[in-house]
């Protein structure tokens, strides 16, 4: 059985996931690293909402993130994320839209 911490830490994971957007970014950098920019031209939304998602992703050590000069990139540290995702994501119908 699991301890009470460890299920509120899968908890907190579930609701950092629980976010489509979340899940279009972990799913775009599960191909390697992005900047800002790249991953705004790859997802659809405004520059300040892919901030506040990278954020979060970023604070529950979901993603890590470098500086090159002005350039913020974004790349997957918790690889046992990725491998939930898309044990999840399989489950999901193809035809659910």
């Amino acid at each position: 059985m699991k301890s009470d911490a460890q299920l509120r830490a899968a908890a907190a994971l579930f609701r950092v996931m629980s976010a489509p957007m979340r899940l279009k970014i972990i799913n775009v950098l599960c191909t390697g690293e992005k900047n800002v920019g790249e991953l705004l031209s790859l997802i659809p939304t405004t520059q300040p909402n892919m901030s506040q998602h990278l954020n979060s992703l970023y604070k529950a050590g979901v993603l890590g993130k470098r500086r090159e000069g002005v350039l913020i990139y974004y790349r997957i540290v918790n690889e046992r994320v990725v491998a939930l995702c898309r044990a999840i994501c399989a489950e999901v119908p193809a035809e659910v839209q």
